[in-house]
């Protein structure tokens, strides 16, 4: 897995109104915040990414997530 920093190419903006946990949407430019190791991945990843607790997993276009309640939706912009 690539240990990537996404927060060094990216500007991360909450979504507004905040989704629910059982419904996350899902896109080219949302990511998920862990809210336990504050790690950030693509909604859709296509390469292997994990956070580091583990709540987060993705590959192949889609993610598993643990503990819904400690994942927050933010849309990704190019500094």
């Amino acid at each position: 897995m690539l240990n990537i920093d996404l927060r060094k190419i990216y500007k991360f903006y909450p979504i507004e109104p905040a989704p629910a946990a059982g419904a996350l949407p899902t896109g080219g430019d949302v990511y998920y915040e862990c809210l336990d190791c504050t790690a950030i991945i693509n909604s859709m990843p296509h390469i292997p990414s994990a956070c580091v607790c583990g709540n987060l997993q993705g590959n192949g276009g889609k993610v598993e997530i643990k503990l819904e309640e400690r994942v927050r939706a933010v849309k990704g912009k190019l500094k």
